[in-house]
C-alpha cells in the first residue's frame, strides 16, 4: 500500500514538470517574451526556485513579478539576458 501512495504521488507531483511547455511566449507591449522554460528546468534543477509552491501557474505572476525574479535572478547569477531587448521581442 506505501508503494502505491508513493508512487501515486510522485505522478501527481510531477505532472506538472512533465507537462509544461517547452516555450513559452509572454505577451508584453514593448515586445513579447519567449521563455525557454525547458531550459530553465533542466539548468535550475528545482521547480520551487521559481514556483514557490511546486510546479504548477505561478501565483501573482506579472510584469513585476518577472521583472523582479527573473532579472533579479539573471543578475545573482551572472548569466542570461540583462538588458530590455535581450528579452522584449518586436
Amino acid at each position: 500500500m506505501k508503494k502505491v501512495f508513493v508512487a501515486a504521488a510522485l505522478v501527481v507531483f510531477g505532472a506538472g514538470a512533465a507537462f509544461a511547455a517547452d516555450v513559452i511566449t509572454l505577451p508584453a507591449k514593448n515586445g513579447n517574451v519567449t521563455f525557454n522554460h525547458k531550459k530553465h528546468q533542466e539548468a535550475l534543477k528545482d521547480c520551487k526556485v521559481c514556483h514557490e509552491k511546486g510546479p504548477g501557474k505561478i501565483e501573482g505572476f506579472g510584469k513585476d513579478w518577472a521583472h523582479k525574479t527573473c532579472k533579479g535572478c539573471h543578475s545573482d547569477k551572472g548569466a542570461g539576458p540583462t538588458k530590455c531587448a535581450d528579452c522584449h521581442k518586436k
